[in-house]
C-alpha cells in the first residue's frame, strides 16, 4: 500500500506518505532538508513495515502557519497527533539530525515507541549549531529566496564529505522545498524557533529507557561532533553506536547503501523481532569498527595484515 495523505494536527496540517504494511516506522528529517532524504529508505523499511513519513509543520509539502509553536517540542506532539490520528499505538522511530531530537522526545514522553534508530542527531543542549544561529540572526531585509537557497547548497556542501556524490535533482528537491514567498517565510520561522529546548535537562530520562536503540554517526561530521553521539550512547543504557568512516553530517545522503541495509536488519531482529531469511538459526554479528580486532591483537598496522595474508 502507498498513500500521500494530509492530517490536520492542532497547528495545522502534516502533510505524509505512507507505504507497506506490518508494525509503523516513523522516518523524521532533519533541518533544512525535507521527507526527500528518506527516498532510498522507503523502498526497503516498506517490504516489512508499515513506513510513516511526514514532513515536519511548517516544512516541505505541510501547511506554513503563522503564529503557531514550531518547535522541538511542538513538532514531536504534532507527530504524535498525527500517529493517533492513524491507529498506531506501537511504533519505531528514525530521526535524522533535528528529526532524531523529535524521535528521542516520542521515545521518552509516547507509550508505544518500542525501538529507535538516531542519525547524527541533536541531543542534550548541544544544538542548534553555529550554522543555525548564523542564519537566525539573518537580518530583515536580507530574509529572501535567493539567500535560502545558497544557505541550503552551502550547508549541503559543507556537512558532506563528498557532495559531489549527492546528485543535481537531489540538491534542488531540498531547495525547492522552501521557494517562493510562502517557503521563505517559512523558513525564517522555523529556524528562529530551534532554540535547543526539550532535550536539555533529559539525560537521566534516557538512561532509563528500555528500548533498543541504534546510533550512526559520521565520522567527520562539522555540526555535531562525533563526541556528542559518542555521550549520547553513553547516556543510553540499550544502545549501540556505529561511526562512519568518511561521512559528515547528511548520512543517508552520504552512505544509504551502507546505512539502510543495517538499519533494517536491526528493526528486523530487535523491533519485528523476525528470524533472518537465510535458513539458519542464530544471531547475525556486525563488527562496527574500522580496523578488524585480531589485527589490533597482533600488534599488526592494517597493510601489514594484509601484506602477511
Amino acid at each position: 500500500m502507498t498513500a500521500d495523505g494530509r492530517f490536520r494536527t492542532s497547528g495545522g496540517e502534516l502533510a505524509f506518505r505512507e507505504e507497506g504494511e506490518g508494525p509503523a516506522v516513523v522516518l523524521l528529517h532533519g533541518f533544512p532538508q525535507s521527507s526527500h532524504v528518506w527516498r532510498h529508505a522507503i523502498p526497503v523499511l516498506s517490504s516489512r513495515f508499515r513506513v510513516i513519513v511526514p514532513d515536519q509543520l511548517g516544512t516541505g509539502d505541510s501547511e506554513r502557519p503563522s503564529g503557531v509553536p514550531l518547535d522541538l517540542v511542538a513538532q514531536a506532539a504534532y507527530v504524535g497527533e498525527l500517529l493517533d490520528g492513524l491507529g498506531i499505538d506501537r511504533c519505531a522511530v528514525i530521526g535524522h539530525s533535528y528529526g532524531g531530537g523529535i524521535a528521542q522526545l516520542l521515545a521518552l514522553d509516547r507509550p508505544g515507541v518500542e525501538a529507535m534508530v538516531l542519525l547524527a542527531s541533536s541531543a542534550f543542549d548541544a544544538w542548534p549549531t553555529a550554522a543555525t544561529r548564523e542564519i537566525q540572526d539573518t537580518p530583515e531585509d536580507q530574509e529572501v529566496e535567493e539567500l535560502v537557497a545558497a544557505g541550503i547548497r552551502a550547508s549541503l556542501r559543507f556537512g558532506m564529505v563528498e557532495p559531489d556524490r549527492l546528485p543535481p535533482d537531489d540538491v534542488e528537491a531540498y531547495v525547492r522545498a522552501w521557494s517562493g514567498p510562502d517557503g521563505v517565510a517559512s523558513f525564517f520561522r522555523f529556524v528562529r524557533q530551534i532554540d535547543g529546548t526539550g532535550l536539555a535537562g533529559r539525560e537521566a530520562d534516557l538512561g532509563r529507557l528500555e528500548i533498543p536503540v541504534l546510533i550512526f554517526w559520521g565520522e567527520r561530521d562539522p555540526f555535531y561532533p562525533s563526541a556528542i553521539g559518542e555521550r549520547l550512547n553513553e547516556a543510553i543504557p540499550t544502545s549501540t553506536l556505529g561511526l562512519l568512516p568518511g561521512c559528515g553530517h547528511f548520512l543517508m545522503d552520504e552512505a544509504p547503501e551502507t546505512l539502510v541495509p543495517m538499519i533494517f536488519e536491526y528493526l528486523r531482529a530487535r523491533f519485528l523481532h523476525a528470524p533472518h531469511g537465510h535458513g539458519v538459526e542464530g544471531i547475525v554479528t556486525i563488527q562496527l569498527e574500522r580496523k578488524p580486532p585480531w589485527v589490533e591483537m597482533a600488534g599488526l598496522d592494517e597493510d601489514d595484515d594484509e601484506e602477511d595474508a
